[in-house]
């Protein structure tokens, strides 16, 4: 019956695969919600439907405000993997899982990082002008590099950073790893070298490629002093959060020749402002926050957000996917 259904709010970015999941079960009622809609707007609409049971979010923010509107949340989900906009603290004292797609989108993130290595140390953009400007001439002035051979450090070693480091072994480079909650033997099985000392690992990299999480922690991680620590030949990959890299610090250097290059598939503000001064660098690719965002990737994604929402609603959530799991008792 109706009143015996869980309500689940459902942002409209979700696509047809885990609609499809939720639509079958005759227990679920799907509401849905622009993925960009405001903090006050949201919190109107959970209270106006509540109670609310599940809701699968994209960039909405959610934390305890949200939660005293929706009156009877069971389970928050994350069509993707990063959860800095969710409050987990709010969620755990009312022992309400947060659960993420797992390693739906990992691959896609893994290829986004290795591309934008390539496309920096094979000078892509360059080549492309040269040929297209008439200037066939000047191929020989700017030679790219290649990654064979070249020392790369992943900073994170979870779902992302172990499918990064296999590629970038597939390309025959040395891959050093820096995360101080994976143990050394992990990370040696895995043929990597694990680093304990994130400053004295620097200056080895050429390239340096992040993945850890956006915490208290990592803020600001990758500030002027570290920086200034890697080789001026040496390439900065972000597509993990912005906010990790001081984007003034990383312009500075940039433009001083301390680093040769970035890639950033994200930013501290997103989208970021026209006119920001990293856009006239010659020297940094961009992308819009889509490494995790390929076709196949939303896909999957949202087929796990989905399983997600059943798994706790049915009382066994996928515990691999839960980010704060002392709620489970």
């Amino acid at each position: 019956m109706a009143t015996n259904k869980k309500k689940i709010f459902v942002t409209e970015s979700m696509s047809q695969p885990g609609r499809a999941l939720l639509k079958e079960r005759e227990d679920i009622e799907l509401v849905e919600f622009p993925n960009m809609i405001s903090a006050p707007d949201f919190e109107a609409m959970l209270k106006a439907q509540a109670p609310v049971h599940g809701v699968a979010l994209g960039a909405t923010k959610f934390g305890e405000p949200e939660l005293e509107a929706s009156k009877d949340m069971k389970v928050v989900t994350r069509i993707g993997v990063g959860y800095d906009a969710v409050d987990v603290p709010a969620l755990s004292r009312r022992k309400i899982p947060l659960m993420v797609a797992g390693t739906a989108n990992s691959p896609s993130v893994a290829e986004q990082a290795l591309f934008m290595m390539l496309t920096l140390a094979k000078r892509a953009v360059e080549m492309h002008s040269i040929v297209k400007d008439g200037k066939w001439g000047h191929r020989l002035g700017m030679l790219p590099y290649d990654l064979f051979g070249k020392t790369v450090l992943i900073v994170g070693f979870g779902r992302i950073g172990t499918r990064t480091a296999k590629r970038c072994l597939a390309m025959e480079m040395n891959v050093l790893v820096y995360d101080p909650y994976k143990a050394a033997g992990e990370i040696k099985a895995a043929g990597c070298e694990p680093v304990a000392d994130l400053d004295a690992a620097l200056p080895r990299a050429e390239f340096v490629s992040i993945h850890c999480p956006k915490t208290p922690e990592t803020i600001g991680m990758f500030n002027a002093a570290r920086l200034a620590r890697m080789k001026p030949t040496a390439y900065l990959i972000n597509t993990a959060r912005g906010g990790i890299v001081d984007e003034r610090a990383l312009f500075a250097a940039l433009v001083s020749g301390e680093l040769a290059g970035a890639g950033l598939d994200v930013f501290e503000q997103e989208p970021p402002p026209m006119g920001h001064s990293l856009f006239e660098l010659p020297n940094v690719i961009m992308a819009p926050h889509v490494a995790g965002v390929t076709r196949e990737a939303v896909d999957r994604m949202s087929e796990q957000t989905a399983r997600n929402i059943l798994s706790a609603l049915d009382g066994e959530p996928i515990r691999q996917n839960v980010i704060n799991p002392d709620v489970l008792g």
